[in-house]
């Protein structure tokens, strides 16, 4: 019992290094239609060009404001990490802005511009999505209907083909992760943890992200990672918040208690796959299922999500 109570994090963090990232990584290919787009984006404003406005956030060794460009008053959102950050989140600022300078998406949140001071400070400039998270609109507004989860799961799944076509690995989908809009647009972000697949074949299974959404063979890769899909590790984070989402507290646990490190792992690799309460539709129940198989070669990918019937019906019959 002292071993478990050792591991225990309350935080849900798990921020051990791996041995990947201490290699050079390999370039990204750029989708055939970005390059244009990102090259203008990530050269158009500097950091003397931005007003701050307000703090948005803190977090992670660093803080997200919101910002004015002074000659054209656009909004942005800029994530700043301090100069006396450790390695391992520095490390982590270093691969987002890798990764931001390489997509183009309306499903992914758009870099405008990364900036690098004397001081150490490293920062992002990112478009502002003015209803700030998931997360914050399940506290603000309550539990979502089946048809906006039909919308928000299109979008990230979207996200989530382009990523995966360019062989990236979120590896901490979860609400607080996806930003959205006054429109309703669902965006992926924080990329802090993200993994660029070098090789088809390339492990995948370290403990970084949130554990609360890591999938079994990410906590027991002995167990379950005989067929491991790195990708597939990002479908059941989906499932997980999808439902989160639905329920109005995480599924695999009873409203109001605080998970830990041992409970998690228990529940997530030992029990069985958490089932959405009386009152869901088959098509939503069917599509949880399909993000939510044990045997992540079981799982549906997003491409194959995107065709399930609970995207695919009309919204007004959900």
């Amino acid at each position: 019992m002292a071993l478990v109570r050792d591991r225990r994090q309350l935080n849900l963090r798990l921020p051990l290094p791996e041995p990947s990232e201490r290699r050079p990584r390999f370039p990204l290919p750029l989708p055939p239609s970005s390059t244009a787009a990102t090259t203008t984006s990530t050269t158009a404003i500097s950091a003397s060009d931005l007003e701050k406005l307000q703090v948005l956030g803190h977090g992670n060794g660093g803080t997200v404001y919101k910002v004015r460009h002074k000659r054209t008053s656009t909004i942005y959102a800029l994530k700043v990490v301090h100069g006396d950050s450790d390695s391992t989140t520095r490390r982590q600022i270093h691969r987002e802005m890798e990764i931001l300078r390489r997509t183009d998406s309306p499903y992914i949140v758009q870099c405008h511009g990364c900036f690098e001071k004397p001081s150490g400070e490293i920062a992002i400039a990112m478009e502002y999505m003015d209803l700030g998270t998931l997360d914050t609109l399940l506290k603000s507004n309550g539990t979502f209907s089946e048809a906006k989860l039909a919308l928000v799961a299109c979008q990230v799944l979207n996200g989530l083909s382009y990523l995966h076509a360019y062989n990236i690995i979120h590896r901490d989908i979860k609400p607080s992760n996806l930003l959205v809009n006054k429109n309703m647009e669902v965006k992926i972000a924080d990329f802090g943890v993200s993994k660029i697949m070098c090789r088809t074949l390339d492990a995948c299974n370290s403990y970084v992200g949130t554990c609360a959404y890591m999938s079994p063979e990410r906590f027991d890769p002995e167990t379950y990672g005989g067929n491991y899909n790195g990708y597939a590790s990002d479908i059941w984070s989906l499932g997980l918040t999808l439902m989160e989402l639905y329920m109005g507290h995480f599924p695999f646990l009873p409203a109001g208690q605080r998970p830990d490190w041992a409970t998690l792992m228990c529940a997530i690799c030992f029990g069985d796959p958490p089932s959405l309460p009386e009152g869901a539709s088959d098509d939503f129940r069917s599509f949880v299922e399909c993000c939510l198989q044990k045997e992540s070669s079981k799982r549906w990918t997003a491409a194959q999500l995107l065709t399930h019937p609970f995207l695919t019906k009309d919204p007004e019959t959900q």
